[in-house]
């Protein structure tokens, strides 16, 4: 081949990457690349710090497969990375009820999941499945079971009293698991035609298709191993979210939460809104234009705290938020402050008068549940054992011996606090510049606020770190990017979120989800495969706060839509 032959079929080559990549507008990029000059850098709508969205000690370089996993350089500046290792094997590791290691030990009696990260997985988001398996990795699903008000399409009542609040589906031989997964049925249907807020469910206006996927599930009456069965319910999912940059959300101070309520009251009020029906009133008291007492959360040496972790806000502290919560009752697995079992009076009583439980322990004489053999000893024994209080007058629980030791719980709330947030990717692009260019046009950095600061970080922990000295990972006066006012907002989805208000997700890495998890779900429940679903889901009440933003985006060209999304994807 000559010279000019061969540069000819150079550039045909050439020119056939850049078309493949034309072709697929939302796939990430990773490390390096065409940014690797500009980062760190000033760039046309970016302002250098906005490469770290976690600040200089909450962002890691990596944008990989595995960036979820990384330790924040502040873990390094504590020299506290032996600890966030040993934290990370709790989160990976299966518990089980009995084990030679004593760390990974104290399943059950009934439990959620056996692992952490099998909700997690790759750290992050959990994946949409087709069927309900406690066991399935990735199933990041928590079954939300509840009275409905207003009629059995209700988001909205209060939980059941027969299952616990993260229900369980896992029990540990002999018991029965409060809900058998082999009655939970799960189905996935279309949406057609037209939205109730009158967009179409299935293209834009130039034509482009797209398909809005939402949750059908229900749970038999006979699934129930308990005592009462539970009547008149219903049931709506919540997936997990990704656990990195927690910690730096802990270290956003409380007066930068109460500006940010007060700034979304102001224009409300401006706009001729009911301040109450933009912001959760068991938050936001709008004639006082201050916190609801409801707001205020109480930590357990009495500190009390604004609430601002999980969908529903129901946590204050990352050392007392969800991940601290859950290292507890997912597994079952009990710990100084948390020495009672994660269990309901109702299962306690079923497995008490299970004929095959009791049958199982009489053939055991080392069971715990043994007492004196005869099956009325033994059932005493399960119902005094299981059941979560002894005295339901006094509200007393039973004090047992912690399996889980200060210490792993310290070196896991290290690693908790300590994961960091990818850097971000492509932010010289034109087509990512333009794209941020339309985010603010169209109003999603109104509820997806882009920029905090963080305060002195003087974190809350329970007394078994804090008077033990055990340090944790700090953040002080970091400018951070996780794209989230804090706040929660309603979208009225079909089968949405039980208790309607949910708080805006951070947005920061989450274009990395493939990369890391290997899925893309989005939403509270996984109903969106992609960026595009999640925003049309948006759009599809009347009365969804975020209607007029996702309103403009389905009016947008399909090269603007495709920068929006390659932005989202580069943040």
């Amino acid at each position: 081949m000559n010279r000019k032959n061969q540069i000819a079929a150079g550039l045909f080559v050439l020119m056939s990457l850049v078309a493949c990549q034309d072709n697929e507008p939302y796939l990430p990029s990773t490390n390096g690349g065409t940014d690797y000059n500009f980062v760190g850098q000033d760039v046309q709508g970016f302002d250098a710090s906005e490469w770290y969205p976690g600040g200089a000690l909450g962002t890691t370089d990596n944008t990989g497969s595995t960036s979820y996993e990384d330790e924040t350089p502040a873990i390094e500046h504590a020299n506290l990375i032996n600890a966030f290792k040993k934290g990370e094997m709790l989160f990976e590791h299966n518990f089980t009820p009995n084990s030679i290691t004593k760390d990974f030990s104290g399943l059950g009696p009934a439990y959620v999941r056996q692992s952490c990260i099998a909700c997690h997985p790759g750290y992050g988001h959990g994946r949409r499945v087709t069927s309900y398996k406690t066991d399935l990795m990735g199933n990041g699903y928590l079954l939300v079971i509840y009275h409905p008000v207003d009629g059995m399409n209700s988001d909205d009542g209060p939980y059941i009293a027969e299952v616990t609040g993260m229900p369980q589906t896992g029990a540990v031989k002999p018991f029965l698991p409060p809900v058998d997964e082999r009655g939970i049925d799960l189905k996935w249907l279309t949406l057609t035609g037209t939205m109730p807020s009158g967009l179409s469910a299935t293209e834009f206006p130039d034509g482009e298709k797209y398909e809005l996927i939402y949750p059908e599930i229900s749970i038999a009456s006979s699934a129930f191993n308990t005592n009462p069965v539970p009547t008149n319910y219903a049931v709506r999912l919540e997936s997990t979210i990704g656990l990195y940059g927690t910690g730096l959300l802990d270290a956003i101070p409380q007066d930068s939460l109460k500006a940010e309520y007060m700034r979304q009251a102001a224009s409300a009020k401006a706009r001729g809104e009911v301040v109450s029906d933009v912001l959760n009133p068991n938050f936001w008291d709008a004639n006082a234009n201050d916190w609801a007492p409801t707001a205020w959360y109480t930590l357990a040496d009495g500190t009390k705290r604004i609430k601002r972790f999980t969908y529903a806000m129901t946590r204050a502290s990352l050392q007392d938020g969800a991940g601290a919560n859950a290292i507890w009752n997912i597994p079952n697995v009990s710990r100084s402050d948390r020495h009672f079992l994660y269990t309901t009076t109702a299962w306690a009583t079923a497995m008490s008068e299970n004929p095959s439980v009791i049958a199982a322990i009489k053939a055991d004489p080392t069971s715990p549940y043994y007492n004196d053999g005869t099956d009325e000893g033994i059932a005493a024994a399960v119902k005094t054992l299981l059941d979560p209080k002894t005295d339901q007058f006094n509200n007393s629980y039973h004090n047992f011996e912690p399996e889980m030791t200060d210490n792993n719980f310290w070196q896991y709330m290290v690693w908790h606090r300590g994961l960091a947030v990818p850097r971000a990717r492509d932010l010289n692009d034109a087509t990512v510049q333009r794209g941020k260019k339309v985010f603010n046009e169209i109003g999603c950095a109104t509820c997806h606020r882009a920029k905090w600061t963080t305060g002195k970080d003087d974190y809350w922990a329970p007394a078994m770190i804090s008077t033990n000295n055990l340090p944790l990972p700090q953040y002080p006066e970091q400018t951070i990017y996780p794209y989230t006012d804090m706040l929660q907002h309603r979208l009225y989805m079909k089968n949405g979120i039980h208790g309607s208000w949910c708080r805006t997700t951070p947005l920061w890495g989450r274009g990395l989800s493939y990369l890391n998890t290997g899925a893309e779900d989005r939403i509270h429940d996984c109903r969106a495969r992609n960026e595009i679903e999640a925003i049309m889901w948006h759009a599809y009440s009347d009365k969804s706060d975020a209607l007029w933003s996702a309103t403009q985006f389905y009016n947008l060209s399909k090269k603007d839509r495709d920068a929006l999304v390659k932005f989202l994807r580069s943040i």
